[in-house]
């Protein structure tokens, strides 16, 4: 049976944190060692600087960083190909080449696109670049160059995989049946939320716990936790519901613990200090293997770089191959 290729890829603009576990990492790896999959995962530096554009050294600092974090959770280089974006010059080529298939009017209706612009004002004011705007382009070139024929994605990214297939159908119907139109899968992972209750984890919103956290900071991090804000002494009865405590507590603890933290909190049997100290062990010890794991890495960044290589060189490699179909189809392809 054929492995079908699965895409994905995260932006480096900072270290991924458990919302980035449970959102996709723990997919990635379950598929990956399903089996029955050939994952490619892009380090999308490119798309990063399209709004982090005048700060570089943030965006090269974290590729390294999201490469440490995918090798922590079990990201495996000899089972699933990572590779680094701005390495395949084969990428930017689609892109161009895409560019004259898709309209500016349509890339502005993108729902995707305009709720990330209206997020990003005070990056870009009134003036959008052309890059910005034009990044589902550039995905759709992400996707194709490696004949991605899955993406697993969150509801809110549909509207770009769905760009993206708009333009495969459009470059074939032009140019003969030469790309693979891409389905995405849609992802079944919950969005986790902030420590402050935010819908959103952020590094921006400080509400995040990230996978490189050292129990330090985790303890710190969940003693600040918000919780039921009608519940002012200590055997008040209190309301699990609301509490992010409580929600965390799902999370890290187990089914018959997490219905005991319930009870007990309802009952006003259980103090909200205890109980946060309760929750940041049982995150300690979860993420401890990846810790270990991560520091083996942080301790051989020739390690680290040679998968990178790796893992670019093999992608490149796929972009090729595509690319040569591609030119093929446009009649690009001189003295061959």
């Amino acid at each position: 049976m054929d492995k079908k290729r699965i895409l994905t890829g995260d932006r480096p603009t900072g270290r991924l944190h458990i919302g980035h576990y449970f959102g996709s990492l723990k997919t990635r790896v379950e598929m990956q060692n399903s089996g029955k999959y050939d994952p490619y995962i892009l380090i999308a530096d490119v798309q990063a600087l399209t709004d982090n554009f005048n700060n570089p050294e943030k965006v090269r600092k974290n590729v390294r960083e999201v490469m440490l974090d995918y090798l922590s959770v079990g990201i495996d280089p000899e089972k699933t190909t990572i590779y680094i974006q701005s390495m395949i010059p084969e990428v930017a080529e689609l892109t161009v080449f895409y560019s004259n298939l898709v309209t500016i009017a349509r890339l502005e209706r993108n729902p995707t696109v305009k709720t990330e612009i209206a997020q990003k004002r005070e990056i870009f004011g009134e003036s959008v670049t052309y890059g910005f705007l034009g990044y589902p382009v550039s995905q759709a070139a992400d996707i194709t160059a490696f004949e991605g024929e899955l993406v697993p994605v969150g509801e809110d990214q549909l509207p770009l995989i769905e760009q993206c297939r708009e333009i495969v159908r459009k470059f074939n119907s032009i140019y003969g049946e030469v790309l693979t139109e891409p389905e995405a899968v849609l992802s079944s992972a919950k969005r986790i939320k902030g420590l402050d209750g935010n819908e959103k984890m952020g590094k921006s919103l400080g509400n995040a716990i990230y996978l490189s956290d050292t129990p330090e900071e985790i303890t710190k991090k969940v003693m600040s936790a918000v919780t039921d804000p009608n519940r002012i002494r200590k055997d008040d009865k209190g309301n699990p519901d609301i509490c992010m405590v409580a929600y965390y507590h799902d999370l890290f603890t187990n089914k018959d613990d997490y219905k005991r933290v319930c009870e007990e909190c309802r009952a006003g049997a259980r103090g909200c200090v205890a109980c946060k100290k309760e929750l940041a062990k049982n995150i300690i010890d979860f993420l401890g293997p990846m810790r270990e794991k991560r520091k083996y890495y942080e301790e051989r960044p020739e390690l680290v770089d040679k998968l990178l290589i790796e893992g670019t060189e093999k992608a490149r490699k796929t972009a090729k191959e595509t690319m040569k179909k591609v030119k093929k189809a446009m009649r690009l392809d001189y003295f061959e």
